[in-house]
């Protein structure tokens, strides 16, 4: 089995989740940076990503799409869509675009649950949003 992944895409840093080996269930991971162009980007997700799990592989990636409440692309849209297209290209994986609405919201909600600094949290944030996009990836997935 391989895992899917998911990105939760910032300018400061990129959160990344990943699933656990049946691809139910998603846990954040850890954050990188989010510098550069986006094939730069892509570079050091997939180097992070290939050091992740020999058995399990990653070889499924979830890029958060950002989308305004009423459905309009966000203006850092082109962004995403432009990993997707690197990471597609430098690995042969397959990258997916899933809308990202309210998933800092509800990572930040959930954390504030388990750390009341908020300091702490901040810190964890990135990486906890992305598990959000990946958990509602998988959940819409048909796992017969």
């Amino acid at each position: 089995m391989t895992r899917v992944a998911a990105l939760d895409l910032g300018r400061r840093r990129v959160g990344i989740a990943v699933s656990d080996p049946t691809g139910s269930l998603a846990t954040p991971w850890r954050s990188v940076t989010g510098e550069g162009t986006a094939a730069e980007v892509a570079t050091r997700v997939t180097h992070a990503l290939r050091g992740f799990d020999d058995e399990h592989p990653v070889r499924q990636v979830v890029v958060g799409l950002p989308v305004h409440l009423d459905g309009r692309a966000h203006n850092a849209a082109p962004r995403a869509q432009a990993v997707v297209q690197a990471m597609a290209t430098q690995t042969g994986w397959t990258v997916v675009l899933q809308d990202e609405r309210l998933t800092s919201v509800e990572a930040e909600q959930r954390l504030a649950v388990l750390e009341a600094n908020w300091r702490k949290r901040k810190a964890k944030l990135d990486a906890a949003a992305a598990a959000v996009i990946l958990q509602e990836y998988l959940d819409t997935q048909d796992r017969r």
